[in-house]
């Protein structure tokens, strides 16, 4: 029994080592007496709070330790209060498959809400599919997840099909762009994927891809595929760039503008991010992103406005992007779908969200088709003018690429 025991702290010890703990929920919520019996709902929490995508997963995980906090300040669910377990991903795969088996293994979750690449779900959603335990994605949008993982997977944000359709149709129509330069990161799936969307639903409409070129994560130069671009004769007349994050974004755009290219650049939710402005600076202007809402005070829905003033209260800014909501709207959504199956169940959480049907948060409404676990929403397209985020368009697509 004593080896068992060594060996099980061993366990532990490894395991804690490749994930340790970041900030779990908030305090003000984590002190609140659970209800009978000192029991809680555990919900795990898989975010990269440092590493590559951290500037898009600290504002989700912000968003949703907020919702948890609302939640059981309100009374949290079926009578017991809400325990975040929250770890650090550190953009690694290995790190984030770690935290999927800590969660389910040790400590016990009855369902798994976080992450919004796609990358590092695919390194968490296995595991859990595999364990019976419900998995949302705040915000990867690979529509090919829920197949390539399982009845488990479900993701908050629409899928790269649908932004990708949503901005090709956007410059199409309404900037009138026939040709395009095509340039995408190669080494994500998130923009591999948006890019062949995009281009399946221009070419689709009669535009013509000009050039295709692409990059790595981490590269600073873009001076060659720049110089390939200025050697069409004619120019093209629009530019759709898939960036992993709005830095890059900003990085493609200075350099582009520097060597005298001012056409429209378009590109997908990765750009949203003070970043592409920070990094850009007024080279970003004339850049349009596809996302998943419009953070504004002053224009935004009643539960849009009523958002941004509790992040601001709690963490003394505004929402960072518009994937503060998307955390947020995550775990309401799944704290919905434990409410509607009246148990801690896993199988019984998995099913009611499967049936979820109007829940409205603040990226829009989500209902999942029966066998589809991603939501048909609208997309929103920004448009930066002079330095600022401006609302450009509210767009359905007319007609989206299959996954």
């Amino acid at each position: 029994m004593k080896e068992k025991l060594v060996t099980l702290i061993l366990l532990v010890t490894l395991l804690a080592g490749c994930a340790t703990p970041a900030t779990q929920a908030p305090p003000a919520a984590a002190s609140q007496a659970p209800a009978a019996g000192g029991e809680t709902i555990k919900i795990g929490g898989t975010y990269n709070l440092t590493g590559a995508m951290a500037s898009l997963d600290v504002p989700a995980s912000r968003g949703s330790k907020l919702a948890i906090k609302e939640i059981n300040a309100n009374g949290g669910v079926l009578g017991k209060q809400i325990e975040y377990i929250l770890y650090d991903g550190k953009t690694d795969s290995a790190t984030n498959g770690n935290i999927a088996t800590q969660l389910v293994a040790s400590d016990k979750v009855v369902a798994i809400v976080g992450n919004t690449d796609s990358d590092s779900a695919l390194a968490i959603g296995p595991i859990a599919q595999k364990a019976g335990i419900p998995y949302l994605t705040a915000g990867a949008t690979s529509p090919k997840l829920p197949d390539q993982v399982g009845d488990y997977m479900f993701l908050a944000p629409f899928g790269d099909n649908v932004q990708a359709a949503a901005g090709a149709e956007f410059m199409f129509n309404k900037l009138s762009c026939k040709t395009s330069w095509l340039f995408w990161d190669k080494g994500a799936e998130y923009t591999t994927l948006l890019a062949k969307y995009w281009k399946t639903r221009f070419e689709e409409m009669g535009g013509t891809v000009a050039l295709e070129d692409t990059y790595t994560q981490g590269d600073t130069d873009f001076s060659a595929q720049i110089t390939r671009l200025k050697a069409l004769n004619p120019q093209p007349d629009c530019l759709y760039v898939a960036a992993l994050q709005a830095s890059d974004a900003g990085a493609i755009a200075k350099q582009l503008r520097d060597g005298g290219i001012t056409l429209p650049m378009v590109g997908g939710d990765g750009y949203d991010g003070p970043e592409l402005v920070g990094v850009g600076g007024t080279s970003a202007e004339n850049v349009y992103f596809t996302t998943h809402a419009f953070i504004s005070a002053e224009n935004g829905t009643d539960k849009m406005k009523a958002f941004i003033k509790a992040y601001n209260t709690e963490y003394g800014v505004d929402p960072e992007s518009a994937f503060a909501a998307l955390g947020y709207d995550a775990v309401y959504l799944m704290v919905d779908a434990i409410k509607r199956a009246g148990s801690t169940d896993s199988k019984a959480i998995r099913d009611a969200l499967a049936a979820t049907s109007g829940f409205q948060g603040v990226t829009g409404t989500v209902t999942y088709l029966p066998g589809v676990r991603v939501p048909q929403k609208s997309v929103t397209i920004i448009a930066i003018k002079n330095g600022v985020y401006t609302l450009a368009a509210e767009v359905t697509p007319e007609k989206v690429p299959a996954p």
